[in-house]
């Protein structure tokens, strides 16, 4: 009887057990922030802003609108909940969700790994500019420097007739500081030049950030998003007041939310707001997953995932505002037109915005309070995809990673590694390099392909019903029944099509006039494919390993090993039930 008792007991919490192992959230605003923190980039400053005022002003928030509803919210929840409920980082995850579809996490992970490379260069530009903000006189802002050449000149308010806009072959200031100072830049690719040592040091400095908010895990990360994302709002605030004040603001608004209705005919209209989508929320990449695997099990997600995407949207529009009126600012003071500054990019916020600052009073504050926020937008996504990094390899290594010294050594690892394979990117060719990553590695036709997948597993092989009463499961209802609806129709459709169409519609990458070498085009495709070929491989593979007939093994590998594990539970629990029953009769 006794020993009965403690078998059912021991079947009970056998997956509990397993799940108090992995660390959680202090409390549930640190989860909070860390996605906000992770979803709330530099995207939604120099990317939405000019898509909006590209593709028909306040007309692109009915694509963008159309697209958050049918693809972002959904997938959003769909990688929450998986987090939550699996308790794993994204390869796990999916492994468990379906063996089949294993290759999802590759994929993504190959992804984040590119970003991480990728991203932290924006950090080390961010601090270069912001130590230069204490200068007496801004660099950006003159051409009296040793980098200038003659072609230089400096915008006078006194006289237009001096306005580096007009005049042919002139350069700005802001563009001779970023090209021939932070960048100094080369001919080509294939001219790497020398090393910036200044630019080297400012790389280190950012990864030393990085390193000391993981190195305790979720524990510091939690703790650090405190600090980082108030203060991005508290300054992107502050900047919006400020530019709104501004002569000229009201114009830069205009133009940020002027409707063009017209613009709807066109496809690539639609194609820059489902991929704006994709970018912004950070989806199908495996980050959401991790994140939320440190959730409690009974946490809300449902409610999560509503609140987080309406912030990050709000945060974009918001953002637009802040960046058009400053740029309404500034082509007042030059007496252009608007569409001759807007930019997006690394350009708006390393060479038109600054350069827009530099007309204000007080030009070195607002400066500062910029790159201060540039910083730690891109600090927040940085360190959290290094701790999903580090979260995976403890998933997938348990036996070898269970001490806390262990964990900080491999990411000591990581961190220098990177360093030293990003070193060529701080070269005088290495915004080439920078630029091939970005376009190519972190392209969102990669992430339209995993969301096509990940909308087939969820939706059809696992079974959009039977995630639904996960969810049920674990936050006490259901979600609307729409969301399910896309899963498994609107979503897989809307992302194949985009997805056909930046096929159709590619352009080769080039850096203002300059076009890559063949070679160069070739590197980048092996990048996109790096990542999207997992999925497709994965499924070859498992196929190939594993026994009986075709469809037996199809059948075996889209079989959930976490719904296994529970109807063995299950079995085991009904069996110790009408054990105990019996000998109760017996007994009677």
């Amino acid at each position: 009887m006794d020993n009965t008792s403690l078998q059912l007991n021991k079947i009970n919490t056998e997956a509990e057990t397993k799940e108090n192992k992995r660390s959680q959230w202090a409390k549930k605003a640190e989860y909070f922030l860390a996605v906000a923190g992770n979803i709330v980039g530099l995207g939604n400053v120099w990317r939405f802003p000019y898509l909006c005022y590209k593709n028909g002003g306040g007309v692109f928030l009915v694509p963008y609108l159309f697209f958050m509803i049918t693809c972002g919210v959904p997938l959003f929840l769909m990688e929450t909940a998986l987090g939550q409920y699996t308790r794993k980082s994204g390869i796990i995850s999916w492994r468990n969700i379906c063996p089949l579809f294993k290759g999802i996490g590759y994929a993504g992970l190959m992804i984040i790994f590119y970003t991480a490379i990728m991203y932290i260069i924006i950090l080390a530009w961010a601090l270069f500019y912001l130590f230069h903000s204490f200068s007496k006189v801004l660099p950006w802002a003159s051409c009296s420097n040793t980098w200038n050449t003659a072609t230089c000149e400096e915008f006078h308010k006194s006289s237009l007739s001096t306005n580096w806009t007009k005049l042919e072959n002139a350069t700005s200031p802001a563009v001779e500081f970023w090209d021939r100072r932070v960048l100094n830049i080369s001919g080509g690719i294939d001219e790497l030049g020398s090393l910036n040592w200044e630019m080297a040091l400012c790389l280190l400095l950012a990864w030393i950030i990085c390193y000391f908010c993981v190195w305790k895990g979720v524990r510091s990360v939690g703790k650090v998003v405190y600090f980082t994302v108030s203060f991005i709002y508290i300054m992107l605030i502050i900047l919006l007041v400020r530019g709104l004040t501004l002569p000229g603001a009201k114009d830069g608004i205009i133009y940020y939310l002027y409707p063009e209705p017209s613009r709807l005919a066109d496809p690539q209209v639609w194609m820059d707001a489902g991929t704006q989508i994709f970018f912004s929320y950070a989806i199908c990449i495996g980050n959401l997953i991790t994140l939320s695997s440190y959730n409690k099990y009974t946490n809300d997600c449902y409610k999560d995932c509503i609140h987080l995407c309406l912030l990050n949207s709000g945060t974009s529009i918001l953002a637009g505002f802040a960046v058009f009126s400053t740029l309404g600012f500034m082509a007042y003071e030059q007496g252009v037109s608007i569409n001759e500054v807007a930019e997006s990019g690394p350009g708006l916020i390393f060479i038109v915005y600054p350069y827009a600052i530099s007309m204000m009073p007080l030009p070195q504050l607002w400066t500062f309070c910029l790159f201060l926020m540039i910083f730690l937008l891109g600090l927040d996504t940085q360190f959290t995809i290094l701790e999903i990094i580090m979260a995976t390899a403890k998933d997938m290594f348990a036996h070898l990673l269970q001490k806390e010294r262990r964990l900080q050594g491999l990411l000591l690892l990581i961190c220098i590694s990177l360093y030293i394979l990003e070193l060529p990117m701080i070269s005088e060719g290495g915004i080439y390099i920078f630029q091939i990553i970005d376009y190519y590695g972190c392209s969102g036709r990669c992430y339209l392909f995993i969301a096509i997948f990940q909308s087939i597993c969820i939706g059809w092989i696992y079974g959009a019903d039977c995630f639904f009463e996960n969810i049920e499961e674990m936050i006490g209802y259901r979600p609307r029944p729409f969301i399910k609806y896309c899963w498994m129709i609107f979503t897989p459709v809307l992302c194949s099509g985009t997805f056909i169409f930046s096929l159709v519609d590619y352009i080769p990458l080039k850096y203002n006039t300059y076009v890559y070498p063949a070679w160069g085009y070739v590197l980048g495709w092996i990048l996109s494919l790096s990542s999207v070929t997992f999925i497709p491989l994965w499924m070859l593979f498992g196929l190939f390993r594993a026994k009986g007939t075709l469809c037996e093994r199809f059948h075996s590998l889209c079989k959930s090993r976490l719904q296994q594990s529970k109807s063995k539970i299950r079995v085991k629990m009904d069996a110790t039930e009408l054990y105990l029953r019996c000998e109760d009769n017996e007994k009677q």
